[in-house]
């Protein structure tokens, strides 16, 4: 069987997230570690007065198939929903439905990638977007970061060193860390953008999800002609409709409705019918306050809980907005360790270094999600990641202290002093230090 397969799936792999979800599913476990919405946030209360006002409206055509552009009723309303909420320039000719914005990830990946083309990736970046380009062979190039998101220089050494074929992108409330790009960034990484001609994928599934703070502008507004615009309604209206669009340069739209249409044909019509619906009926700005309110406590009673509980040998994003804070701690805190003695305690989390195309890096980092958890698990399940991590930092310590000694045993005083705690430390040294060929020094 395996001498069926394309050579491209060798580029293709099982989820580390999604295996690391399988065990949050689990009874009594409770998960930070996915990305999912609240059902909380659903607004069901509304959906029959939907499908009414969808079959009244639309009869049989919302059952019909449809054209692979997308329901016109949809790319109508979604037109001037961006055109008044983000401040873009869009008709109803210019909105792509995808099924989710997945679906438009793996079709810029299928018309423009090709094996060893270099495409840039913040670090860290949305797995998604990593597991939709994969198969297509890139050679990823890490754009690095810092607490107000992509330094706009290291694209321009990036150039430096190369062609690049395109730049995927997530500036607002980024997954996974939280942070939104600068008003200041976003113009400067525009300047770069023009002056190179490069294409430059604007991935924005978070930026309704405001909690606190200003708006800013997409990147999409400085240089459209350069810029794919990637959106969903997956995080305002509901992820099981699967609808996701975009705004592309003629030439790039071109291109994804071919690769679409050998796809899926369209995005089901029943689904885009009823967003339609959601949006011009008015019904958006009615339930995005209790999506909000929803999620504000959600993230305050984590940050609290982080503040609490942490030392500044650790530092976390504050995000105004989206699902996610990002953990840091000290270099040698092995977060791998952490995941597996937090699921034992009934608390799912996600290592950072998934988020990386360098396997080599992230390995100090987490993600943590506040948008499922209710306010009172996310305390309770906070409490007990912070002080799992404060014992792991100083079961580090220890390791630290006792290898400079000259242990040659490093992964027996980790293992120990992991399962009995850092109150061990001169036991396990004697112990240790009266091993053969170990110098006290």
């Amino acid at each position: 069987m395996e001498t069926l397969l394309a050579d491209r799936t060798q580029n293709m792999g099982i989820s580390a997230i999604r295996e690391i979800l399988k065990v949050a599913s689990q009874p009594g476990v409770i998960s930070l570690a996915g990305g999912l919405p609240a059902a909380k946030a659903f607004p069901t209360s509304i959906l029959q007065d939907l499908i009414e006002r969808v079959f009244e409206k639309y009869g049989s055509l919302a059952l019909q198939y449809d054209c692979t552009e997308g329901f016109a009723p949809l790319r109508q309303a979604l037109a001037a929903h961006l055109s008044e909420k983000k401040g873009l320039c869009a008709s109803q000719d210019d909105v792509l439905i995808a099924t989710g914005s997945q679906g438009v990830l793996d079709a810029l990946g299928k018309i423009l990638i090709s094996r060893g083309d270099r495409v840039a990736v913040e670090a860290p970046t949305y797995l998604g977007a990593i597991q939709a380009f994969n198969p297509y062979g890139p050679e990823y190039v890490s754009l690095e970061t810092d607490g107000e998101g992509l330094i706009p220089e290291s694209l321009e050494e990036a150039i430096d060193q190369g062609p690049l074929k395109l730049v995927y992108l997530v500036p607002t409330f980024q997954n996974p860390t939280g942070r939104t790009l600068s008003v200041a960034r976003r113009a400067h990484l525009a300047d770069i953008i023009q002056s190179h001609e490069i294409l430059v994928v604007e991935d924005d599934p978070y930026s309704d999800l405001r909690y606190e703070g200003g708006s800013v502008p997409p990147l999409q507004l400085f240089v459209p002609e350069q810029v794919v615009y990637v959106g969903t309604l997956s995080k305002i209206f509901a992820p099981g409709l699967r609808i996701g669009y975009c705004l592309a340069p003629k030439k790039v739209r071109q291109w994804l409705i071919l690769a679409k249409q050998g796809v899926d044909l369209h995005t089901g019509t029943l689904s885009q019918a009823l967003a339609a619906e959601y949006l011009v009926g008015g019904y958006l700005e009615e339930h995005l306050p209790r999506i909000l309110e929803c999620y504000r406590p959600r993230r305050k009673a984590m940050l609290d809980a982080l503040d609490a509980g942490l030392s500044d040998s650790f530092q976390w994003s504050r995000p105004e907005g989206g699902m996610f804070v990002w953990l840091e701690g000290p270099p040698d805190l092995e977060m791998d360790r952490v995941y597996e003695e937090a699921v034992k305690l009934g608390v799912a989390v996600v290592p950072g270094k998934y988020f990386f195309t360098d396997p080599d890096r992230g390995g100090n980092t987490l993600r943590l999600n506040f948008s499922m958890p209710d306010v009172l698990s996310i305390k309770h399940a906070v409490g007990i990641l912070t002080g799992l991590l404060r014992q792991q930092v100083g079961n580090t310590k220890v390791t630290s202290s006792i290898r400079s000694s000259g242990n040659p045993y490093p992964h027996l005083v980790r293992d120990v002093i992991s399962h009995h705690g850092a109150d061990f430390k001169s036991y396990i040294s004697d112990i240790v230090m009266s091993q053969p060929g170990v110098v006290r020094k």
